[in-house]
């Protein structure tokens, strides 16, 4: 399997990971009868709990963007050196990422954040030019 795809698939099982993180953490703040319910009406999450929700719905937004571009590099057979180290990149920095925004490291976070961003673009570089 090309590189590319196996960063697409090692970043869909390390999101899986961080929903049941998230899943647990929210046992902290909310009951089984209101994690059972329709969940209207909940309280905003908080400290780590709140940090987790945020880890997964910025893990998933990055998602969203890497992944169409990872397949279309390899479908098209566009695959390089440099769109392997930006797959590489990107997912290295998700799961640093998430480590960090859930511990609270707030300028490291942001900086693995824009090393996830690059490596999304050296994926998505070799489609537009």
């Amino acid at each position: 399997m090309p590189i590319e795809l196996t960063m697409l698939a090692l970043a869909t099982v390390w999101l899986f990971v961080l929903i049941v993180v998230m899943a647990t953490l929210s046992r902290s703040q909310r009951s089984i009868p209101e994690l059972l319910g329709p969940r209207d009406g909940l309280s905003e999450p908080e400290g780590l709990f709140a940090r987790a929700k945020r880890t997964v719905d910025n893990h998933r937004e990055g998602l969203l963007l890497f992944a169409p571009f990872a397949l279309i590099v390899v479908t098209q057979g566009a695959s390089t050196e440099w769109t392997v180290m930006g797959a590489q990149l990107f997912f290295y920095s998700r799961v640093v990422h998430a480590l960090t925004y859930m511990v609270g490291v707030p300028y490291v976070r942001t900086l693995v954040w824009a090393v996830g961003i690059v490596g999304t673009g050296m994926v998505a570089w070799p489609i537009f030019f």
